[in-house]
């Protein structure tokens, strides 16, 4: 299982799934509130960004595929998409004109399970941080807590989101390997790209240590035993708000305190 934090955004996520995933917010909103009355309930977005230094600039290309009422024309739902594309980006970051795509396969009039039928493990990468990291492949999305293809998933997200936000490293992915019917990971692998600021067999030590990673200690330290998983159908299981009632309490940042006294 692996997780992954990038120093891109506040929320610690690769800045391209990011991106796609404010657009879509922005779209799902005018639509419930009743500014676009021609949009769709069903839409996706891909956004490509140009790199300098390691840091993103600008974006090279933008696509969205939205649903929308019957009757109404590409270029329409083309101007209508751009004002929200537009306001989801930084300033100054629009693609050019020509790697702007709107519904580039036409009309999409039809959405939902009535125009594509699937089953879970169909949208992994996009649950997840988009092609920025790598996927051990399991899906999250109909399994129980108790599976950790979904809690150690979390609980390795959680780690790394905690690893940057302690100024340990700008970028770390984590992976987390078992074995059927053994409680205790086999190996906990820390990659920091370069940018750690500690050595990372230490750090993998570390991480054993401030949490347990069997997956009864998971699914008792992010407390996932409870009806909270509805929220991560849309825009994503990582890079979002912990909430209150425990909702993605992997997102949490209460281990950097305790992170940082062990390398001081």
């Amino acid at each position: 299982m692996f997780g992954f934090a990038v120093n891109e955004t506040d929320v610690l996520m690769p800045a391209p799934i990011y991106y796609s995933h404010n657009i879509l917010k922005l779209l799902a909103g005018a639509r419930h509130s009743g500014a676009e009355s021609i949009l769709g309930p069903d839409s996706k977005s891909q956004v490509t960004l140009a790199y300098e230094n390691g840091k993103p600039v600008r974006a090279t290309s933008v696509v969205v595929s939205t649903q929308h009422a019957d009757g109404v024309e590409t270029e329409e739902v083309r101007e209508v998409v751009r004002k929200y594309v537009t306001e989801a980006l930084p300033d100054g970051w629009m693609c050019p004109e020509d790697e702007f795509y709107v519904n580039p396969t036409g009309k999409f009039v039809i959405g939902g399970p009535d125009g594509d039928a699937g089953l879970t493990g169909r949208k992994i990468i996009v649950d997840t941080y988009g092609g920025a990291a790598p996927h051990g492949g399991g899906a999250f999305s109909g399994k129980d807590p108790t599976k950790v293809d979904r809690s150690a998933a979390y609980a390795s997200r959680y780690l790394a989101k905690n690893v940057v936000a302690a100024g340990l490293a700008e970028k770390c992915c984590i992976q987390v390997s078992y074995a059927i019917g053994v409680s205790k990971p086999l190996s906990l692998y820390v990659d920091l790209y370069g940018t750690g600021q500690v050595d990372e067999n230490r750090l993998s030590e570390v991480l054993m240590q401030v949490m347990d990673l069997s997956p009864r200690g998971i699914r008792e330290h992010l407390k996932l035993n409870r009806p909270i998983y509805a929220r991560t159908a849309a825009y994503g299981h990582f890079g979002r708000h912990a909430q209150d009632d425990g909702g993605f309490s992997w997102e949490k940042l209460d281990l950097v305190d305790e992170l940082k006294s062990a390398f001081a």
